[in-house]
């Protein structure tokens, strides 16, 4: 059973985005490419939830998984030195680092040393332009991330989804925020466009009354009276949920989360909705089984005002405009910049020799 069994499809439909956004992280190997998919992704998106921009702006924050190739590049040796040394063997022939070292080129060194060579520039425009970024920097926007997340549970989640860890992300957040604040001096955001993205989006700034409760679902009454004749009398609610409860949410001690109207079946929304917080309910029979259900918070629904929402709209549309900058800001950083790049000549070298219209073949 799912860990939250009860709840419709919205959290299978928020996976299957975040399996996706996954996927586009690893065919994408340069920011560039990476800021340019967001940029896209946020036009498309300019319409719907605010809490979607924290799935996009996760995507151009992954930075691909091949830079992983030049840290082993590195450790083996030094790039185009001679290396015979054996790093393996079989049945006694040898696997030299040469021939790891060219393996590992050809797999992923164009693209990666491509991705580095952009990280490089844009360190040197951040310099340029005398931006530093600050602990404090990537911090704040991993906390904005986990709001857009719907808390810091969530995002762990995406970031697992995503093969990533909170370490990950906030090496990779310095870069969308040293991007950011070397163009944003570059955007301009008007109180009238502001007005009018608060009118389009209204309804998506307003948030249902929701509850947060704990279960422990079991098949048969017989079980669930047992369990809350223990709680009665005075038993841990978490402990015997990871004990005692057949649903996965028994690992988080059948924590729930938040949920609103129409999330879970019947049964167990209306008696969740209509209890006292800390209160347990007798148990109720559902499809699954029997739940002992503990409501343990609550959230009035709410309706933001323009007022409110001001500044989070305003931060909004500046990062729509710095996505729309990125890409042609990044084209010119390197159509400007003097690049040698010995892996590109190596292989123009090569594709040039292998097409030579000199070469002859000889019969015998």
């Amino acid at each position: 059973m799912d860990n939250k069994p009860l709840q419709n499809d919205n959290e299978e439909e928020k996976k299957d985005s975040l399996t996706e956004e996954q996927e586009t992280a690893q065919q994408e190997t340069s920011p560039e490419t990476v800021v340019q998919e967001e940029n896209a992704e946020k036009l498309a998106d300019d319409k719907s939830e605010v809490t979607t921009k924290g799935k996009s702006s996760l995507v151009w924050m992954i930075v691909s998984g091949v830079l992983a190739v030049i840290l082993i590049i590195v450790l083996i040796k030094p790039p185009f030195g001679g290396d015979n040394e054996a790093v393996a063997s079989v049945n006694g022939t040898k696997i030299t680092k040469d021939e790891l070292y060219n393996e590992l080129v050809a797999l992923g060194g164009t693209s990666t040393l491509d991705n580095m060579i952009t990280m490089e520039l844009i360190d040197q425009a951040a310099a340029d332009a005398n931006v530093t970024i600050t602990d404090e920097d990537v911090n704040a926007e991993i906390e904005s991330l986990k709001t857009q997340f719907g808390g810091e549970e969530a995002l762990n989640s995406a970031l697992a989804q995503s093969g990533m860890t909170l370490d990950d992300l906030k090496k990779n957040t310095e870069i969308q925020v040293k991007i950011r604040k070397i163009l944003e001096p570059q955007t301009k955001v008007t109180d009238e466009e502001i007005s009018t993205y608060y009118e389009e989006n209204k309804d998506t700034f307003a948030t249902p009354e929701q509850v947060r409760a704990s279960h422990i679902l079991v098949e048969t009454k017989e079980e669930a009276d047992a369990i809350k004749k223990e709680l009665d009398e005075g038993a841990d609610f978490a402990t015997l949920a990871k004990e005692k409860s057949t649903d996965s949410s028994a690992a988080n001690g059948g924590d729930l989360g938040f949920f609103g109207k129409g999330d879970m079946v019947e049964e167990f929304e209306k008696a969740a909705f209509s209890m006292e917080i800390n209160e347990i309910s007798e148990p109720i029979k559902s499809d699954y089984g029997y739940h002992i259900i503990k409501k343990t918070d609550y959230k009035e629904a709410t309706n933001p005002t323009l007022e409110d929402k001001k500044e989070e709209i305003r931060k909004l549309l500046v990062d729509q405009q710095v996505s729309e900058l990125s890409s042609t800001w990044l084209s010119d950083l390197r159509s400007n910049a003097k690049i040698t790049n010995k892996l590109e000549e190596e292989e123009t070298t090569q594709s040039t020799e292998s097409t030579d219209p000199t070469e002859t073949t000889t019969t015998e």
